[in-house]
């Protein structure tokens, strides 16, 4: 009887996420009327963090409104440097959020759907003005097409963003304690690790490398070496370094799927098995949320 309930709530699952017959709601999520603010941000964060969208669809229904806002600025902020060609532009955009939010906590916030339901948001769950200012502050230091000098540098951005990400979560949930957001810190950069190196192959068809420049020099690797695409011992050992540093931070959550799979494969970050999206992924993380094990 569990089983078969667990499946037909999985499948509930997949079928939100566009896996199984269209993008009908699951567990009691209503989709929004075709242009609105919430469906804007519903279809932002789909196409543009699947993952955040899969676990904003697990949270209880009165915060996942909350949720796919707080998604849809970070993916907002995030995908501002691989759309400019000058960095000039870049500030201005991050201007324009730094000024949406001083709006939006008095009370005026721009006519723009992320903006208005980040207000909703704010004033539904009373959430701390500082955590986003820090992501559009290390968000816009991070314009500069530059690598990371070494791991804890990552480590900052990833604090300050992924991890800041999860403190207004947390605020979301009600939840406000230093326990929890101990736990979202070390998530948060092991998040931000994650993502670099899942990164890596993206940047690399671009002529660009984001990793540490401590760990590559470490190994005697050049920016060349990832861009050709080299799959060396010592390319490897980059990215082994880097990954356990991630796995430092956290050993039981979905973020070790990775850390796990690029293990299967020696740390080749260019294997095409670390491309691809999990087509399983809605039911695997449903049933850690039934299981409560994250």
């Amino acid at each position: 009887m569990a089983a078969a309930a667990l499946a037909r709530s999985g499948q509930r699952l997949a079928r939100a996420a566009g896996l199984v017959g269209g993008r009908a709601a699951a567990a009691g999520w209503s989709r929004p009327e075709p242009g609105g603010d919430v469906q804007y941000c519903a279809e932002l964060v789909r196409k543009r963090d699947y993952e955040g969208f899969l676990c904003s669809l697990l949270l209880p229904a009165e915060s996942r409104t909350s949720a796919f806002a707080l998604r849809a600025f970070n993916v907002e902020l995030a995908q501002i440097k691989d759309s400019i060609t000058q960095k000039t532009t870049g500030l201005m955009r991050m201007q324009f959020w730094r000024d949406a939010v001083e709006g939006i906590y008095c009370d005026n916030p721009p006519h723009q759907p992320i903006a208005t339901e980040l207000w909703r948001a704010v004033k539904r769950h009373n959430l701390t003005k500082m955590w986003f200012m820090k992501i559009i502050d290390e968000r816009e230091k991070n314009l500069d097409d530059r690598p990371y000098r070494n791991i804890q540098e990552l480590e900052k951005y990833a604090e300050n963003t992924q991890s800041a990400l999860l403190y207004l979560t947390l605020e979301m949930l009600g939840v406000r304690n230093v326990n929890a957001d101990h736990a979202a810190s070390h998530i948060g950069k092991a998040q931000g690790i994650v993502t670099c190196l899942r990164a890596t192959p993206y940047h690399c068809t671009r002529q660009k490398v984001f990793l540490p420049m401590d760990i590559c020099m470490l190994h005697g690797v050049s920016q060349e070496d990832f861009i050709r695409g080299k799959q060396e011992k010592n390319v490897r050992d980059v990215i082994y370094d880097i990954a356990s540093q991630a796995h430092i931070h956290l050993e039981h959550v979905a973020l070790d799927d990775y850390l796990y799979n690029v293990r299967k494969v020696d740390f080749n970050i260019f294997h095409p098995s670390l491309q691809r999206k999990s087509t399983l992924l809605p039911l695997h993380l449903y049933i850690r949320s039934w299981k409560k094990k994250y």
